[in-house]
């Protein structure tokens, strides 16, 4: 992206993203304001329980000519499985949705920031495809969910009030825990009631079904995935650079507006947002074979739920909060948290190259534990701080 185009950009209303792709309901403010906090004191404020981390962010830096090779590598591993799964998950979606949504009342993707938004720009994309068998009218939002804190019920009001009609759906990424998921339950319980003017919006599958879809769903407690396996998704490789330059978001009391992020206008230049949108979109349209209609679960099956519990036990973790299962959430957590080890699958496996990298170079040590942690190919286990 040029510094051109970024003038063009709506106030970041999109991020790095076009304005047609979505919108971003989120209060962005200056760099200056927020305090830029090293990873081992946020970590250690974060385990005292001094600080949440919604409260504090650690600035992103450009990333290396390393990671950004790997990223790149990634993305050509894996774009026609992305492509071919976006593509079945929004036929699924034409096939649920194309007699209850139109013009006036579109379909509303609602993504999760940060890792569901390259996700939902794509359905969005897909979705807006005249030439493809599953077009739908969609309008595609962005808003912060914080773990411990929810969803920013100020955004999710506003999509209510402009679209009280419509249908919503919830993206993110993929699923390692389920933790988001419980977050997203626990902040939509209060429209689970029928005789809430806005329980059809949300419970459209039926009363309790939280409508969430994930390109990969390990945990097992979406309604709506590509595939329960943990693969090396491309965008998961990468932090603001691949998701429209945003921060991770700060939490903000509802009363007070938004939830905040920084807009990483000094990261322009590293800027992957729309090339990976872009790349995965025209291998979409270029897909031969025809899509599939996947399985939709009305409840959770927390596949996984033993493994984390195990894994706890064996490793003296009180706090599950520590324990970051995935190969996305496993690097991400190398990048911005105080790893201790990583926990592999295999020691080989080429979708842990990165990861197996940066442990490299930060001397981070592993841990080969084979079938023990599958489905999960990766695990990063978070330092314990002394209080």
């Amino acid at each position: 992206m040029t510094r051109a185009r970024l003038q063009d950009l709506n106030k970041y209303g999109s991020g790095s993203y076009l304005a047609s792709d979505v919108t971003v309901l989120l209060d962005i403010v200056d760099k200056q304001a927020v305090a830029d906090v090293p990873v081992s004191e946020k970590e250690a404020l974060i385990q005292s329980g001094q600080r949440h981390y919604s409260e504090m962010l650690t600035l992103e830096q450009a990333p290396t000519a390393r990671h950004e090779q790997l990223y790149l590598q990634a993305l050509t591993q894996g774009k026609q499985r992305m492509a071919s799964d976006i593509a079945n998950i929004a036929y699924t979606l034409h096939n649920i949705f194309q007699s209850s949504v139109d013009d006036k009342n579109p379909l509303i993707i609602v993504s999760l920031v940060r890792a569901g938004l390259p996700i939902g720009v794509l359905l969005q994309r897909a979705l807006a495809d005249s030439n493809s068998s599953y077009s739908l009218p969609s309008k595609h939002y962005g808003i912060s969910i914080i773990r411990d804190r929810g969803v920013d019920s100020a955004a999710l009001q506003f999509i209510l009030d402009n679209h009280p009609d419509s249908p919503m759906v919830f993206v993110d990424g993929w699923t390692g825990k389920g933790a988001i998921y419980q977050q997203l339950a626990t902040s939509l319980e209060v429209f689970n009631d029928k005789s809430h003017p806005n329980f059809g919006n949300i419970f459209h599958q039926g009363q309790g079904v939280i409508p969430l879809l994930t390109l990969a769903d390990p945990a097992g407690v979406a309604w709506l995935a590509a595939s329960e396996e943990d693969w090396l998704i491309p965008s998961g490789l990468l932090n603001s650079t691949v998701s429209g330059l945003i921060s991770r978001s700060l939490y903000t009391e509802p009363q007070s507006g938004l939830h905040r992020a920084i807009f990483y206008d000094n990261l322009v230049d590293s800027d992957h947002s729309l090339a990976f949108i872009e790349q995965i979109d025209s291998a979409r349209q270029q897909l031969t074979l025809s899509p599939i209609i996947l399985a939709t679960f009305r409840q959770p099956r927390y596949r996984t739920q033993s493994i984390i519990d195990k894994l706890a036990t064996d490793y003296n973790i009180n706090n599950h909060n520590r324990i970051k299962p995935t190969i996305a959430e496993a690097t991400r957590a190398i990048l911005r948290r105080d790893p201790e080890r990583i926990l592999l699958a295999s020691a080989a496996h080429p979708d842990t190259e990165l990861l197996r990298h940066l442990c490299a170079d930060r001397e981070i040590e592993i841990n080969v534990l084979g079938a023990k942690i599958l489905p999960y190919q990766a695990i990063t286990l978070i330092k314990q701080r002394v209080k």
